[in-house]
């Protein structure tokens, strides 16, 4: 896989984690008893910011940007949906899996010895680091609600 390639499939999981969000905040928003959308609205923001990122990331090195987040986010809208439907504890799982799967792809993309620098020191300082802080985040807020 070329580094275009990889940054491409890191920015259609970017995609596919702000519908979700988006997904889960209107979920929450609805149903007031559950009350995490402000708590979700700036790991959301995380992921518009790191679209926008990868995206100039991608045109930059002559690529072209997907649109949308493809097949991957097909399946994490089913599994959200069904999150959603099962309350609060389980969206929250959903998007925890979600997260660290992303992360999970950052390290594997770390290991593209064709991946630019600039591109590899985004990941290391940003995009990664962020990963991990929306799995803590996620992990607060589903403490928080079984008590």
């Amino acid at each position: 896989m070329n580094s275009i390639e990889t940054m491409d499939k890191l920015l259609k999981n970017e995609v596919s984690a702000a519908e979700t969000y988006q997904q889960a905040m209107d979920k929450f928003r609805e149903d007031t008893s559950l009350g995490a959308a402000e708590y979700l609205m700036p790991i959301y923001e995380d992921h518009k910011e790191a679209i926008s990122t990868l995206q100039a990331q991608i045109t930059d090195l002559g690529g072209v940007p997907s649109v949308d987040s493809g097949a991957w986010g097909t399946w994490a809208e089913m599994v959200q949906g069904g999150a959603n439907i099962l309350g609060k504890q389980t969206a929250l799982k959903a998007l925890q899996q979600g997260e660290e799967s992303g992360a999970e792809d950052y390290q594997e993309a770390l290991q593209d010895a064709e991946l630019p620098q600039e591109v590899r020191s985004l990941i290391e300082t940003k995009l990664l680091p962020a990963q991990q802080a929306h799995i803590f985040t996620l992990d607060r807020l589903m403490d928080s609600s079984t008590t």
